[in-house]
């Protein structure tokens, strides 16, 4: 297989599992990044949407035991049974805009500068949630009902536009309806689990004439590089979160967005997307 191919495999993988569960947007650096690489063909769509398995497994290995106690307890106890009585009511908003409007939005703000600006606007609103005085109803995800998990999942409708995050409309969101930071990163992660992997299924199938069977290392590759980078930004968050607030990545989304959207229009770098 060509090498060059397989270190843009790599390269887009550590960028998926670095990104993912931080508040700056997996979709939006991968599609930067991809088109930077001249890897935005059809194939590397489909490659993008396999290599979010392996962030998606980086949580399922971290929470490995919580995971285990939900299945063993899924008919018997009463909390692992409202754990995922929260997690399918926080994924189905999203589920069912992307359903909706998922191809329009693709075909609008797919692109390099749409990204830039999400960038930007998502970095005011972290800002502003952040000088907000956060009044904590929740402290753990097990005291959550699901009128919380609802309102956390209509926040991650915002993440079908590229540049917003995924985490970053989850996790804000959680903050602003009253669950404390821990609680929202840590549901943030959970329901990455679904999610990713009903976004992951329905675009392979769609997009089941484009995978082959040659494309296997391909694929392996970014799907480790994603799994070994993510486990190790999750555990770095984990840590980050206990004296930290999330005002640093809002102004990094800032810088980034600026610099997109500078050499995008000074013809620096010649977006193709």
């Amino acid at each position: 297989m060509d090498s060059t191919l397989l270190l843009k495999a790599l390269i887009l993988g550590i960028v998926e599992g670095l990104t993912e569960f931080l508040p700056i947007s997996s979709t939006g650096h991968l599609i930067l990044a991809a088109d930077l690489l001249g890897f935005n063909d059809n194939k590397g769509k489909v490659f993008e949407i396999v290599i979010q398995t392996g962030a998606m497994l980086a949580i399922v290995w971290e929470y490995r035991q919580r995971f285990a106690r939900v299945l063993t307890g899924m008919f018997t106890d009463a909390a692992a049974q409202r754990f995922m009585v929260n997690l399918l009511v926080a994924f189905m908003p999203a589920a069912i805009m992307g359903l909706l409007f998922g191809s329009a939005i693709k075909a609008v703000l797919f692109k390099p500068v749409p990204v830039a600006i999400a960038f930007i606007v998502g970095a005011f609103v972290i800002l502003w949630a952040e000088k907000r005085q956060h009044r904590i109803r929740v402290t753990e995800v097990d005291d959550m009902n699901w009128r919380d998990a609802l309102l956390v999942g209509c926040a991650q409708c915002f993440a079908l536009i590229p540049g917003t995050s995924r985490s970053g409309a989850t996790i804000i969101g959680g903050l602003l309806f009253g669950l404390s930071r821990r609680a929202a990163t840590e549901f943030s992660f959970f329901l990455a689990v679904p999610t990713l992997v009903a976004a992951g299924a329905y675009d392979a199938w769609k997009n089941r004439a484009l995978l082959d069977v040659h494309d296997i290392g391909l694929f392996a590759v970014g799907l480790v590089a994603a799994f070994v980078s993510a486990f190790l930004c999750v555990r770095w968050l984990l840590r980050f979160i206990v004296a930290h607030d999330f005002t640093i990545f809002a102004w990094y989304r800032i810088v980034f967005g600026i610099i997109v959207l500078g050499t995008a229009y000074s013809g620096l770098v010649n977006w193709s997307a």
